[in-house]
């Protein structure tokens, strides 16, 4: 046994060798803490106000816009510490700072999705029935449908009418405004329901809307309520029912992003997937003034659904910009993206003590114990995944050490039993280095997801010094 004043030579041997997880908030001083909660006000206000991807568009245009950026045109001359976006269809988005060294040498590029799982209208959604008016809907992206029932929901989209006029849809989020609802049994008459299946405790086609229950005034005709709201919406947005044919409406949950628990150290809001990491890599983005590699962020469409679609990143927006980009300085994109490296900006499952066998504790991810990276998802036998080289993984690694971004490492699950996937597989088809790099999540794809602030703060702090590497 060593003496009382000298180090027990096993324990700093151990210290030396093991590898230990450490809670964020033990790491860091009281002054950071408060940067990290200070941060996360502006990332509230982002959700509150992001809660469908044209939103995120809309609101990430104006951020832009605000901090010089303008939008890129092909051949447009460009010279170091220039600022450019694209904007994809009102619902995918591409900002680009301009380094200072050649574009030869590859751009550091961030990835995240601004779609979240959701409930759609049908493209003849409205009926009545019994008296009452509803929608029918068609749910996107993985979710568990029970949780959306008996719960406020708000709308937003878009209508194009029959002129080709576009109308902007949102109601639901002021105070003074009505909010939609997917109804459920009572438990004393749902004897016969709670025998389903807990996945098939309320099934696709029952997830209709709520949204009306007086009739027209003074008249005979049938439909009468369904006549009623058709007359609101015309008189309202001057659209019809046949306008619903070309319309993108989206049922999400209504209300603010909230902090949780009595120390305010997480946030409860809908979307943290993957607008958590759409926020932190656009903050990063314009916080960026002068980047050695050019630093490209992408929000995405479509990646709830499988990324298909001219929006999604199985499309070759992306590539078709890089070689835009790349034809500006007189070079060719294919070499562009060779040369370039990713952080694939996803989520990745955090632990719940509640429910602590479907993870894995020593690879699993924890809420404060900074960002994830994970160096692959996919399902069963990585089915799915680019999975990142060790070379990058330790080059990832060097990089938030040497800048003091407290990070960790999580899968998305026991083996043959999670499984998932991002962005990283369609962008590291491209030729690139890419892994994933998120914030921890509970509740994922529910309506009301949780992070911890420190985590969305070390999330910035690692983009951050990613692009301005």
């Amino acid at each position: 046994m060593a003496p009382k004043n000298e180090k027990d030579p096993a324990k700093e041997l151990k210290e030396k060798l093991f590898y230990q997880k450490k809670h964020a908030a033990t790491l860091l001083s009281e002054k950071e803490l408060k940067k990290c909660d200070k941060f996360c006000e502006e990332y509230k206000k982002f959700l509150t106000f992001a809660k469908t991807e044209r939103k995120a568009v809309d609101y990430s245009v104006k951020a832009l816009e605000d901090a010089g950026f303008r939008p890129f045109a092909a051949g447009m001359k460009l010279t170091a510490g220039d600022r450019v976006y694209i904007n994809n269809r009102g619902k995918a988005i591409i900002a680009a700072v301009i380094g200072t060294k050649p574009l030869s040498e590859g751009v550091r590029l961030c990835a995240a999705h601004i779609d979240s799982p959701r409930i759609d209208l049908k493209q003849c959604p409205l009926y009545e029935s019994s008296e009452l008016a509803l929608f029918k809907t068609h749910y996107y992206g993985g979710i568990k449908k029970y949780q959306w029932t008996a719960r406020p929901l708000s709308l937003h989209g878009v209508v194009v009418r029959a002129d080709g006029s576009q109308v902007s849809v949102s109601i639901g989020e002021e105070e003074n405004e009505p909010v939609f609802c997917v109804t459920d049994l009572l438990p004393h008459l749902a004897t016969e329901q709670m025998k389903r299946t807990l996945a098939d405790g309320i099934r696709g086609e029952e997830l209709n809307l709520l949204i009306g229950s007086r009739p027209f005034r003074d008249t005979k005709e049938s439909e009468a309520v369904k006549l009623n709201i058709l007359s609101i919406l015309f008189e309202k947005y001057g659209i019809t029912e046949a306008d619903f044919l070309s319309a993108e409406l989206e049922a999400v949950p209504a209300g603010s992003a909230r902090d949780v628990g009595f120390d305010r150290s997480m946030i409860g809001s809908y979307g943290h997937d993957d607008r958590v990491c759409a926020y932190t890599a656009l903050a990063a983005t314009i916080d960026c003034k002068q980047p050695a590699h050019t630093a490209v962020t992408i929000l995405t469409d479509k990646e709830e659904t499988g990324s298909d679609g001219n929006t999604g990143l199985r499309s070759r927006y992306l590539e078709y910009f890089i070689c835009d980009l790349a034809e500006c300085f007189g070079l060719n994109g294919r070499a562009v993206l060779s040369a370039s490296k990713c952080l694939s900006a996803d989520v990745n499952a955090a632990f719940d003590p509640t429910f602590p066998d479907v993870l894995e504790q020593r690879n699993a991810a924890f809420l404060n114990y900074g960002v994830v990276v994970t160096k692959f998802t996919g399902a069963r036998g990585k089915s799915g995944t680019s999975d990142a080289s060790a070379e990058y993984v330790g080059e990832i690694r060097a990089l938030l050490d040497k800048n003091k971004v407290i990070w960790q490492t999580g899968e998305l699950g026991k083996v043959d039993l999670g499984g998932g996937g991002t962005v990283a597989a369609y962008i590291a088809n491209l030729n690139v280095d890419t892994i994933d790099v998120g914030v921890p999540v509970l509740n994922m794809h529910a309506p009301m997801e949780i992070v911890s602030k420190i985590d969305t703060y070390m999330a910035y702090r690692a983009f951050l010094c990613f692009i301005n590497e």
